[in-house]
């Protein structure tokens, strides 16, 4: 259903695109990941403008180093979070990133801007006003004078569409993480 909804909004309201960028994880990056993308980007701008066997080469050997630099990079990063995630100081880090865990989830399939029928941008409150006068179009016909009053008695923060990380799943998760980091 909500799938019908959303394709059946898109059709009559329209659709921005919206920020497409998704955030890197970089927090594990040092120099030598820095240099080695950094190497493997030039060789890449090299080939893009000259396609000799020499230059996808030395594109080759520099994707090579470069993933290896990542992968070296990131195992040591997480194998000192795991070290210092045992420690007392880090079950305060666990919970802290469980919320922010949370946090990004919570609001998967939220549509955050949509257009009126004027077709100008409409955000965060007057959304609501717009899907409320939608299906009471949509539902009583067109006809406005038997409009429903939809409850706003619950506030936001008590509509998820993705439940809350429980207690016991942390301690599962520190418990794997545990066992993963005793590993060669």
């Amino acid at each position: 259903m909500a799938t019908c909804i959303r394709k059946v909004a898109a059709e009559v309201l329209g659709v921005t695109k919206g920020n497409k960028g998704t955030t890197k994880d970089t927090w594990w990056w040092n120099e030598d990941v820095q240099k080695a993308l950094k190497e493997k980007k030039e060789c890449y701008k090299r080939v893009f403008h000259d396609r000799s066997s020499d230059n996808i080469e030395r594109y080759k050997v520099a994707k090579k180093i470069a993933k290896r630099a990542v992968s070296e990079a990131k195992g040591r990063e997480y194998n000192d979070l795991y070290q210092r995630l045992s420690t007392k100081e880090g079950e305060k880090d666990v919970y802290k990133m469980a919320r922010i865990s949370d946090r990004k989830t919570r609001d998967l399939n939220q549509v955050k801007c949509i257009k009126d029928v004027r077709d100008q941008l409409l955000l965060k409150e007057d959304i609501k006003l717009r899907w409320r006068e939608y299906f009471d179009n949509l539902f009583n016909g067109g006809s406005e004078s038997t409009s429903i009053q939809l409850d706003d008695s619950f506030d936001d923060a008590n509509r998820h569409f993705v439940r809350r990380i429980q207690e016991t799943e942390v301690r599962k998760a520190m418990k794997r993480m545990k066992g993963q980091s005793s590993g060669p």
